[in-house]
């Protein structure tokens, strides 16, 4: 039983230290797109928030890789993006997907 009871805490302690860590990844978004991805990057991009995962990764990975320049913000977004690793884009876009842009109004 004490097994299984340590097993629950370390499962618990390990998804609140990803929270913790994507949450601070995020934290480099929200001034641009706010706290929960309801504003326009410079007033020119699309919301984030709720975005699907795959199409955050999708456009993530092409920034980062210099191929994506929406709305003129490319060079921009490759120095945002341009350290995150693969895991830390994956995190970060399965964030996005579930910040509710209502939530701030």
């Amino acid at each position: 039983m004490k097994k299984r009871y340590l097993t629950l805490f370390i499962i618990t302690i390990s998804t609140i230290l990803t929270f913790a860590d994507t949450l601070e990844l995020y934290k480099n978004c929200a001034g641009c797109h706010g706290e929960n991805g309801e504003k326009q990057a410079l007033n020119k991009s699309k919301l984030i928030g709720g975005q699907e995962a795959n199409i955050t990764i999708k456009e993530l990975t092409a920034y980062k890789n210099g191929e994506l320049d929406q709305y003129g913000l490319g060079n921009i977004m490759k120095l945002q993006v341009g350290t995150l690793s693969n895991s830390d884009i994956k995190e970060l876009a399965e964030y996005i997907a579930n910040l509710d842009v209502n939530a701030s109004k």
